[in-house]
């Protein structure tokens, strides 16, 4: 089956206001960021998030954040979004913070049909006993707080502690961005760019994947596939000019008097 699609545009089309994503990427490494600007083009609004974070203000998904497009975000760090701070304290964005190795784990769990799992993660916090400011009224008071989860105690490697059950993660769509693909929708990452975005892949009931190389099936060694087509729905092939533009968070740089 031939899963590409002619452009972002044709891919995104069909999401529709009110859907969840999943979003692959970690900071800007590895953002599917043509499919968001597709996405933001189309204007489709109402959205919840499911990313480790939520772009810069002026790029990823920090673009549909300036439109107003986010109703929700599930995510794991969000310090480096200024906008995405000033809607969640005036109340105008629902947050659910979630640790950031909990949260890769309820992307995999939706993947992989496991509706819950126990972790030691969170016990005697917030996150377990309920209570986390999920969106704030507009005078500073919280008008939805995490619900408290169930906890159990189990006896691990001869060790009896808490477990907090944590919920997995199923979104109507994902957006990925992959460095290799075929035709069936194998995929190949570079190096950290894999990050966030197979568990993504996983967890979307629809994925669509942006991909810098297109190759015909078979050329991938079975070896080489760091998700199978499977789990890949539609594949959009970037231009030149899409592949190349990529964006780091902050730029860090040295003198030479530092260098010696």
């Amino acid at each position: 089956m031939d899963k590409t699609y002619s452009s972002a545009g044709a891919a995104v089309a069909d999401i529709p206001d009110g859907a969840s994503l999943a979003v692959g990427g970690f900071g800007l490494c590895g953002i599917p960021a043509v499919l968001i600007t597709a996405l933001k083009e189309q204007g489709t609004g109402d959205l919840e998030l499911v990313s480790n974070n939520c772009g810069v203000d002026d790029w990823g998904l920090g673009l549909l954040l300036a439109d107003r497009r986010v109703r929700r975000v599930v995510a794991s760090y969000v310090g480096e979004n200024r906008e995405f701070a000033r809607q969640y304290l005036a109340g105008e964005l629902e947050v659910e913070l979630t640790p950031q190795g909990t949260l890769a784990e309820r992307l995999r769990a939706g993947g992989s049909g496991i509706p819950a799992f126990y972790t030691a993660t969170g016990v005697g916090t917030q996150i377990a006993d309920g209570g986390l400011p999920w969106k704030y009224d507009a005078d500073g008071t919280v008008a939805v707080a995490s619900p408290p989860k169930p906890t159990a105690e189990f006896t691990v490697d001869g060790k009896a502690g808490q477990y907090v059950l944590e919920e997995a993660l199923v979104t109507d769509y994902a957006l990925v961005r992959a460095a290799k693909a075929d035709r069936h929708g194998n995929l190949v990452f570079h190096s950290a760019a894999r990050n966030f975005n197979p568990l993504c892949a996983m967890a979307g009931k629809i994925t669509i994947a942006e991909v810098e190389e297109l190759v015909e099936p078979g050329e991938l060694d079975p070896d080489d596939i760091h998700l199978p087509g499977v789990y890949v729905h539609r594949v959009v092939v970037l231009s030149p000019e899409q592949r190349d533009a990529k964006r780091i968070e902050k730029r860090t740089t040295s003198t030479e008097t530092e260098q010696q």
